[in-house]
């Protein structure tokens, strides 16, 4: 989120703003967009899903059966936008807010435009990380809604996740005819929240009648393999059938056991059937957006549904999508996971670079970031610059949108679009926080983004995948990250002989690794040089299809802060939201 540049003091805040803007209901904006009623299920007045196999996305095509994967449309699908941006910090980038924003400018030019945007996780905004949204005049709505239970599918995956490992300490309860070791699970149970006392738990205690005792855990919703297959499914059936693959533990004699052996992918289906339908909302300018999906980057792989960027795909000209954190991690994987699962590279890529992010990346501290610094600027672009030349190795030349915060001075802004001239890339300062909503705040990026849309380029993938799994991440190190090399505990070593044995070496690699840094350590800023990424373990994701990469200290269930975003939170007589974001 960034400021509005006619910033007072008494400028609303985006539950403010969200609330005084007027709807359109959701029939309306589907009407729009080309979505046929038939294959429009309401939940409510300004929120639906959209049934792909519904779809009647070619003139005259009759409405398809359920369960088939989305058909190829008659129109030259869409061509797709990738938002990203550089290394985030507590001062703030405004991704969402910059993605919104160039939506709403590119539809105000004139172009038929949908948004693809993750859902997000509770947990972050009751602790501090905030929505996904959007923000100010660049916001996608219903705000409070989308931030909180939504259509509930993040309620789904998490009943899913934990329907399979209910079924799997049943199973071993009941004699084990699969033979499974309990001290070689690698699936865990999950909740969407922020909760650090559930890392690390001990079942089945109380004797015989309550279980098998062993050690367990909780990871985040997010970073459930089911929310990564959710999000990689093509259509039901290849959900069904990327359920049955995933790998869940290990049997005494180390062979893999996989949810089809356990016969249970039928019952997981059946909780995501409804799921598995993208959800469609606008923006304050009235357009649609499909959220769906919710991967956090530095844990997963950071995109929104594969099904919902079809079905923008299918319906609009041009999609504007963004991939979680600095380029070093959601772009990367959007590039090496997202876009080998399906037709979806993008045409072009926009970095979101803020004034006062490079000037913290620069040395600045976060209480100072106000004042004037075009030295430290010049200090913190070093991190922009890579992440530039990191999008270039995947073929395509990104432009730069620079999200404009009330306290940026006229001098820096210059500084900073110059500084992107000489390195060969288009760059334009984005307004869309305060004259976003429809008003000209994004113009000239919506311009300069159509162009590059246009212009020539040659995607491609950062290594092939019969790479080597250790090859695969000492290229993401040394190429992305700008590492010396890669370190390999012990595990990871003994993980890597687990993996070719297996024959999961063809899959890509998803590195869990801090969104803060290009190193391992988060405390690293700007474009550190002379060091060693860490790896200490590795977990097959065999539904999703890729190998996650653990370095460093990141966590698959994250804490709170010392003080929440919940202490400010309430709602008030009528049961309206208060003090969320």
């Amino acid at each position: 989120m960034s400021e509005t540049t006619t910033a007072g003091n008494n400028v609303p805040s985006d539950l403010e703003i969200a609330q005084r803007a007027v709807m359109k209901p959701i029939g309306e904006i589907a009407a729009a967009a080309g979505i046929n009623p038939e294959a429009l299920e309401l939940y409510g007045p300004y929120k639906a899903k959209i049934d792909p196999s519904k779809l009647n996305v070619a003139a005259g095509a009759a409405p398809g059966t359920a369960g088939t994967q989305l058909r190829t449309p008659a129109r030259t699908p869409g061509k797709v936008v990738l938002v990203s941006a550089m290394s985030p910090t507590p001062a703030g980038e405004g991704k969402s807010t910059t993605t919104v924003g160039l939506a709403d400018s590119l539809a105000r030019a004139g172009h038929k435009v949908m948004i693809a945007l993750r859902e997000p996780s509770l947990g972050p905004i009751l602790g501090m990380k905030g929505g996904a949204t959007g923000g100010g005049y660049s916001q996608v709505l219903p705000m409070d809604q989308i931030n909180l239970h939504f259509t509930g599918d993040f309620h789904a995956i998490t009943s899913a996740n934990n329907a399979l490992m209910a079924l799997v300490d049943n199973h071993i309860f009941q004699g084990n005819e699969l033979n499974i070791d309990p001290r070689r699970m690698t699936f865990k149970r999950v909740l969407d929240m922020n909760d650090r006392s559930l890392r690390e738990v001990v079942i089945g205690l109380g004797g015989p009648a309550q279980g098998i005792p062993r050690q367990d855990g909780f990871d985040i919703t997010v970073a459930s393999e089911i929310m990564a297959v959710f999000c990689l499914a093509t259509d039901l059936n290849d959900l069904r059938e990327r359920l049955g693959r995933i790998t869940f533990g290990y049997t005494y004699d180390r062979q893999p056991v996989t949810v089809a052996d356990l016969g249970v992918q039928g019952a997981l289906t059946m909780l995501l059937k409804d799921a598995i339908k993208p959800n469609l909302v606008q923006t304050i300018a009235g357009t649609p957006a499909l959220v769906h999906g919710g991967p956090f980057a530095n844990i997963a792989h950071g995109c929104n549904s594969l099904i919902a960027t079809q079905t923008a795909r299918s319906l609009a000209d041009i999609v504007v999508t963004e991939a979680g954190f600095g380029a070093d991690l959601g772009a990367e994987k959007y590039m090496d996971i997202k876009a080998r699962m399906a037709d979806v590279a993008p045409s072009a890529v926009v970095l979101v670079a803020t004034v006062r992010a490079l000037k913290m990346h620069g040395g600045v501290a976060k209480d100072r970031l106000k004042e004037p610094n075009v030295e430290a600027l010049a200090a913190g672009v070093a991190n922009l610059q890579r992440h530039i030349r990191n999008v270039e190795k995947f073929g395509i030349v990104p432009v730069v949108a620079v999200n404009k915060f009330a306290t940026d001075t006229a001098e820096e802004l210059d500084w900073l679009i110059e500084w992107c001239a000489a390195e060969g890339v288009q760059a334009a300062v984005a307004d869309v926080w305060g004259r976003g909503g429809g008003g000209d705040g994004g113009d000239e990026l919506a311009a300069k983004v159509a162009a590059a849309l246009d212009a020539p380029h040659a995607f491609r993938h950062l290594y092939p995948l019969d790479m080597s799994v250790e090859d695969k991440i000492r290229t993401i190190v040394q190429e992305v990250y700008g590492a010396d090399g890669v370190d390999f505990s012990v595990p990871a070593l003994k993980r890597l002989a687990e993996i070719e044995k297996n024959g999961w070496s063809g899959m890509p690699v998803c590195m869990a690794k801090t969104q803060y840094s290009f190193t391992d350590d988060a405390t690293r800023l700007g474009a550190p040089k002379g060091f060693t990424v860490h790896v200490r373990d590795l977990i097959p994701k065999t539904g999703a299809g890729f190998i996650v990469a653990l370095t460093g200290a990141v966590m698959t269930m994250p804490g709170l802060p010392k003080v929440p975003a919940a202490m400010r939170m309430d709602v008030d007589d009528a049961g309206n939201p208060v003090g969320l974001f």
